[in-house]
């Protein structure tokens, strides 16, 4: 981390520090910095290893929120989805998503038809297809698998799918810098003050933090602070020493994956829940099945959030239930995986009602220090744009018009992506399946995948059979992304951490070939890699246990 430290990093005074690497961060690093502002950012691990990580991994419009009349929420995620859908294609997918329509469901059909028809009313832009009802028979076309008993018939209608939320986070920061942001991972804070000057625009808010890695304290100055460290806004505040309200009261999401099943859909369902009526998905992702959420109060360490029993019990026996020739048991599971969402505080309301709109809180005793509160994945491109805003206005400068609704991702850099990916194919010699996979991770960045690739042969040789990956993206994150540890070279840039064994087996191969072309001595490759398996132990992974045995 130390090389992110420019020697005078101490003597700027930046317009604007960000607290939080997450998708919030990074959505409002980028925007800042393409507008012309001084940026710095910390945080205490890599982009996205937190909340961001722990999505369903779905951009949509939240047709559920409707229940709870939050109409502009709705449009805002639509038209966020739109926006996402153009300027990062090679991340973002369209998904067809089937709702089954059941006798004695909380919702019935009427409910759902004035759903979906709403729904489309609210995106009358979109450039994905309307909803459709199906008839019971047509439903069971779709999804052969479907519980029969009571089964009336089913809506389907489109959002669209991140497989790799974590890269969105990756290409968002990557522009930041390329804008000359100043982004600084392993960077723990640990206070903030304030030096008054002659006024507010030369007031000069003190952040002292730490390199995770090395001890190492640093102090720096700039005008605005805006904390978005997610589930750990309130721990940020605690360092300010002013007395805060509580802000944050999250809820836990948690999520199973498994492999193909007895009875697998072969496109996203949504189905309610019969233990509590609560909404649940079972996605087809990345060659395997996503099945979540939960939605449960959490107050525990946010450090290492993981699933609880009853949590798998929960979702296991609620997709056998709409499913039954699943017959899923613990023995399916390759790994789970949770995270806490950065809902608003309070006391008084069900978790399902507590509202997913975000809120940016001006501190009442700190000039300069906003907190991002809530928030979702879909609409962290809105969030960014009035939070810059909103610096615009206390630096009382006025700013660029904001230009990310139309200024694609590092990613798709290039006016015509179907016309890239085909060139890219006839002029690659790796595998169909690695040529597949880089420009499904990379986007157009592919080419310079390719480039190292194609210099050195030995790096064209794949690392992980299951997802393809070749040796030329390992070096790739660490002298191109930023990548710091192996975890973050596996978890969040290469997402080969994420295939069936959670990069067990190919942390080793990986491993290995830092230490060939980034210069890894014996004994850190041996410290990389059990520091990997100790992360990935939370996500109860059966190849460790396998491992074990």
């Amino acid at each position: 981390m130390t090389s992110q430290i420019t020697a005078n990093i101490s003597e700027i005074t930046f317009d604007v520090i960000i607290v939080g690497a997450g998708i919030n961060g990074a959505g409002i690093a980028r925007d800042a910095a393409m507008r012309g502002l001084q940026v710095l950012v910390l945080d205490k691990g890599d982009f996205g290893g937190g909340t961001t990580s722990w999505s369903t991994r779905l951009i949509h419009g939240g047709l559920r929120y409707l229940e709870h009349a939050e109409l502009g929420l709705v449009r805002e995620s639509l038209r966020e989805r739109e926006t996402l859908l153009r300027i990062a294609p090679h991340l973002v997918k369209p998904l067809p998503i089937l709702l089954p329509l059941y006798e004695h469901a909380a919702r019935g059909p009427l409910t759902i038809r004035a759903g979906m028809i709403a729904y489309d009313m609210l995106s009358l832009d979109k450039s994905l297809p309307r909803h459709r009802m199906l008839t019971r028979d047509e439903a069971l076309v779709e999804a052969p698998g479907l519980n029969r008993n009571g089964l009336r018939g089913a809506a389907i209608y489109y959002d669209a799918q991140v497989d790799f939320a974590e890269r969105l986070v990756v290409e968002n920061m990557l522009s930041a810098m390329e804008h000359g942001a100043t982004v600084v991972t392993y960077a723990r804070v640990q206070k903030l003050t304030s030096e008054l000057k002659g006024s507010f625009t030369d007031a000069g808010q003190v952040v002292e933090f730490i390199d995770v890695r090395t001890g190492a304290a640093f102090s720096v100055r700039g005008r605005v602070i805006v904390n978005a460290a997610g589930p750990w806004v309130d721990e940020v505040l605690t360092t300010s020493e002013l007395a805060s309200k509580r802000l944050i009261g999250g809820t836990k999401g948690s999520h199973i994956i498994v492999g193909s099943f007895s009875g697998a859909p072969s496109t996203a369902l949504y189905v309610e829940a019969e233990t509590d009526n609560r909404p649940f998905f079972i996605i087809p992702w990345d060659g395997k099945y996503l099945i979540g959420t939960t939605d449960i109060r959490f107050t525990g360490d946010l450090d290492r959030v993981e699933i609880d029993d009853d949590e798998i019990d929960y979702l296991l026996r609620e997709t056998n239930r709409v499913i039954p020739p699943s017959r899923l048991t613990r023995d399916e599971l390759l790994y789970t995986y949770a995270g806490v969402r950065p809902l608003p505080y309070t006391d008084n309301k069900s978790e399902e009602r507590i509202t997913r709109r975000h809120f940016i809180r001006e501190s009442p005793d700190k000039e300069g220090l906003l907190s991002i509160v809530g928030g979702k994945l879909t609409t962290y491109r809105n969030l960014a744009e009035e939070t810059v805003d909103l610096i615009g206005r206390k630096l009382e400068r006025s700013l660029p018009r904001c230009s990310t609704l139309f200024d694609v991702l590092p990613g798709a850099g290039t006016d015509h992506f179907q016309s890239f990916t085909e060139q890219f194919k006839r002029d690659s010699r790796l595998s169909s399946q690695a040529n597949e996979r880089l420009l499904r991770v990379y986007g157009t960045r592919a080419r310079e995948v390719l480039k190292l690739a194609t210099n050195d042969r030995s790096l064209a040789e794949n690392f992980d059979h299951e997802t393809g990956a070749i040796a030329a993206e390992v070096v790739f994150s660490f002298q191109w992304e930023m990548a710091e540890t192996l975890a973050d070279c596996l978890l969040r840039r290469t997402m080969v951490g994420l295939n069936s064994s959670v990069g067990v087996g190919a942390d080793e191969n990986a491993a290995a070939i830092a230490r060939e072309y980034l210069g890894w001595s014996d004994t850190r490759v041996l410290e990389e890699v059990a520091a990997y398996r100790s992360y990935v132990e939370r996500f109860q992974p059966s190849s460790l246990k396998k491992d074990r045995l």
